[in-house]
């Protein structure tokens, strides 16, 4: 409803934004009126929050439900109104007065979706008084235009407008903003972007730019998204994103080939005669199973021309690896499983050097061995989890691949022999029986030595390999046939010169008394001993048992494949770790999480990053006999040493964290088995399979808000020591900083909840009691009084010691 306010009796008023503008006195051109002062006054009332501004800076009194009439000014002043608001008719000469300049010219439109393009002034609205409305629609826009523009707009808040955002303007300008982005923070948000383009196709139509584009760059990138697209897509066809994974693992999105010298025919031909063909990839028996054939990777270093498969080999590698997974679990047997996982690695290892990666580790690199012996089968009751640790070379992309070396036979724990590199290029005829493992007897070919040592010294000593020097790696072939044409009555596959002063050293490590905190072979639990060696031992003892050891670039990386479990969930705990641990580091709380990389290759497949350097509470029960206190004072010394101090330091920050983490993820499935502890005193928690809403078998039976065991509180002295009231103030701190960046962290579930695919989700009130357990309207003191709870509860909680003694009667879990 519009009043009409009749003045009577207006004198002229020069009035000070007329005189600003128009550096002139005496009423406006084209200004038919006078007003009092009185007007003025009243005008004056008005809120400023009512009050936009022009162009040019000048403030203009609008009312906000009344369209803003309109006011002939100069032609240097935008039209719109003035000071009064009231509307004056215009005078003659408007017509000949040039159009008003239009501010919004100058930025990207959010309406057009196209950032190239600018926005046109709307046109002002059919009215009797030709005025020009000012809609709220766009000053949001504008409001959002500073936003996305300003630096404090980052990838998080990018994927929160983008998922709740239904204006196809704004959808675009967030969807070309991704370019801007860095590649790791877009690709930690990979799994929201997957789900969005499968659920949401307004936003899908805007990502696939940007997807293609990251897809042309990176092979990684192209399988990563491809694996989710499958992953996440449900049993109804979704031709949009099944179109996009099969674009992609057909190939068919790659880089443009290279522009400049393009090869005949004939030479074409020559080089596919003298290479090999991707027609072995996925043939373990051939030795080029990973082998694509490309013939000018090497050459030029750059993207393939030549038209090779470029993500079938790492593909094939990966199926090799699931499929052992899968043939272990039908081996009931643990120690069988073992010498039968040794077998399946040797085979797959012949078909090593090749240019195939793996995907937890970050930096570019190609693999160059797979150790069959320092691989080891979990322990698992039903699936077969395997640890391995892979011989790698980071590279640029531009080194070519090192020629295959054969390896010495496996050492013994702690004493690498004496052995020298060999090139199999002189080996053809023998090498396949020269590079297999013995799945059961892989410890004693270390031992054998023979006497011919002289002879092998010197010819050796003319020859030997420089470290760096690939072309000197290899030139040793010749002398290699020696050496394996000298074998020992043993059966090594290579004579080893051992001198007297070594076997007595060997003896010396045989016969001496093991640490007092060492893991003994447990035929129930194999890779006990494997996991307790530490990273920095195993580390060397590999580096010098290696024929690729002596490459600037050789590095180790270890890797879990697991088989039969969904680890669609365990990529969103990830996330969240992540998050949270980001959000206590930015808020200078002294909390600890360990995350670690998880890469889901499809509904029940994946790799998942080992904790280095840590075994399981039921290993160090089982193996040692004592409790969690004592078993630190054997590992860092008397609760009075420094050593220990900080030990039970690192575990009360840790304890903490992962004490919060679980009542905000109401984690579940927490036995001993699933809870790590480092060399360092660190607890860390893993398989994050049941989250949120479900439970082992949908029982619930885990009431608990999180694990606080007896066992833990005396690690901190007791409930009345200084370090347990640490453990809680270090919970109430966290709780408070995890409080106020809760969106963050929330709008990661929202998202994935979307899909339906996550048991974990599909409770209708599943975010809602996320969010509801951060307490956003509760008080500090509230808070603190709600620590003290959880943490009693905790402790007294009956259903933790039932679920310890269940897992112990039914999987022997201590």
């Amino acid at each position: 409803m519009v009043r009409k306010i009749i003045v009577v009796g207006i004198r002229h008023y020069e009035d000070p934004f007329d005189i600003h503008v128009t550096n002139k006195s005496g009423p406006p051109a084209g200004c038919g009126h006078q007003r009092n002062r009185s007007l003025d006054s009243v005008l004056q009332r008005i809120p400023e929050d009512m009050t936009p501004t022009s162009p040019d800076g000048a403030q203009l009194r609008i009312s906000g439900d009344v369209p803003a009439p309109r006011l002939a000014l100069p032609p240097e002043v935008p039209t719109g109104s003035d000071d009064s608001g009231i509307h004056t008719p215009p005078d003659a000469n408007d017509e000949d007065r040039p159009p008003a300049p239009a501010a919004a010219r100058s930025r990207e439109s959010l309406d057009s979706g196209n950032p190239d393009e600018t926005e046109k002034p709307p046109d002002p609205p059919d009215v009797d008084t030709n005025a020009i409305c000012i809609s709220d629609s766009a000053k949001s826009k504008d409001f959002l235009l500073r936003l996305f523009e300003s630096k404090l707009f980052d990838m998080s808040m990018a994927i929160s407008y983008l998922f709740n955002s239904k204006e196809p303007g704004v959808q675009t300008y967030l969807a070309n903003k991704l370019f801007s982005f860095s590649n790791e923070d877009v690709d930690f948000y990979l799994p929201q972007l997957a789900t969005m383009y499968i659920e949401m196709g307004d936003v899908a139509d805007v990502l696939k730019p940007y997807l293609v584009y990251r897809c042309k760059q990176s092979a990684e990138f192209s399988l990563r998204l491809a694996w989710l697209l499958t992953a996440f897509c449900g049993d109804a066809k979704r031709s949009r994103a099944t179109k996009l994974r099969d674009s992609i693992l057909a190939d068919e999105i790659r880089p443009a080939a290279r522009r400049g010298h393009h090869r005949s025919q004939s030479d074409a031909s020559a080089l596919r005669l003298a290479t090999p063909s991707g027609r072995h990839l996925g043939d373990l028996t051939s030795g080029r199973a990973f082998d694509s054939g490309c013939v000018c990777s090497s050459a030029c270093g750059e993207q393939c021309s030549c038209g090779a498969p470029r993500l079938e080999p790492q593909k094939q590698f990966l199926t090799a690896l699931t499929n052992i997974g899968r043939r272990l679990a039908g081996v009931a047997d643990k120690e069988r499983r073992n010498g039968r996982l040794r077998a399946e690695l040797a085979t797959l290892d012949l078909n090593l050097p090749a240019r195939v990666w793996l995907p937890l580790h970050q930096k570019p690199h190609y693999i160059l061995r797979i150790p069959p012996h320092a691989a080891a089968v979990l322990n698992s009751k039903d699936k077969a989890p395997y640890i391995m640790y892979v011989e790698v070379l980071e590279t640029d992309g531009h080194e070519p691949l090192p020629p295959r070396l054969l390896p010495p036979a496996p050492p013994a724990p702690h004493s690498p022999p004496i052995r020298h590199t060999k090139s199999e290029e002189n080996l053809v005829p023998e090498w396949p029986t020269l590079s297999l493992y013995s799945p059961l007897d892989d410890s004693d070919a270390g031992d054998c030595w023979s006497h011919d040592d002289d002879e092998l010294r010197a010819q050796y000593a003319a020859k030997q390999p420089a470290p760096d020097s690939l072309s000197q790696m290899s030139a040793v072939s010749a002398v290699s046939v020696a050496s394996v044409q000298s074998t020992s009555s043993c059966g090594s596959r290579e004579s080893l010169a051992v001198g007297a002063g070594e076997v007595r050293r060997r003896l010396a490590d045989a016969t001496a008394a093991p640490p007092p905190n060492a893991f003994k072979h447990d035929p129930a639990d194999p890779s006990a001993v494997a996991l307790k060696e530490s990273w920095e031992s195993k580390l060397s003892r590999m580096r010098s048992s290696s024929p690729y050891g002596g490459l600037s670039g050789w590095r180790l990386l270890g890797c879990i494949v697991k088989v039969g479990d969904d680890l669609r969930q365990e990529i969103l705990a990830a996330q969240l770790l992540r998050r949270l641990q980001a959000v206590w580091d930015m808020e200078r709380v002294p909390l600890r999480l360990r995350p670690y990389e998880i890469l889901c290759l499809d509904k029940e497949s994946g790799l998942i990053q080992p904790v280095l350097n840590s075994v399981s509470l039921h290993q160090i029960k089982k193996q040692s006999g004592r409790s969690l206190r004592a078993w630190l004072e054997l590992e860092h010394g008397p609760p009075t040493t420094e050593g220990f101090l900080r030990a039970q330091n690192n575990f009360v920050e840790s304890a903490a964290a992962y004490a919060l983490t679980s009542y905000l993820l109401q984690l579940k499935d927490r036995h001993n088995g699933n809870i790590l502890l480092d060399s360092a005193g660190h607890i860390i928690h893993i398989d994050f399979g049941f989250i949120f809403s479900i439970s082992p078998k949908n029982l619930g039976f885990e009431s608990s808000p999180f694990k606080l065991t007896p066992e833990f509180v005396e690690v901190m002295d007791g409930e009345s020591s200084d370090m347990f009231a640490y453990f809680k103030i270090l919970i109430l701190r966290g709780l408070i900083a995890a409080r106020k960046h809760c969106d963050q962290i929330i709008h990661l579930v929202d998202i994935m909840r979307m899909a339906g695919q996550l048991p974990c989700l599909r409770s209708s009130t599943a975010v809602s009691s996320f969010r509801a357990r951060f307490h956003p309207g509760r008080t500090e003191q509230q808070l603190r009084t709600l620590v003290d709870r959880l943490v009693r509860d905790a402790l007294n909680s009956l259903s933790t010691r039932l679920y310890d003694n269940y897992q112990y009667y039914t999987n022997g879990i201590l």
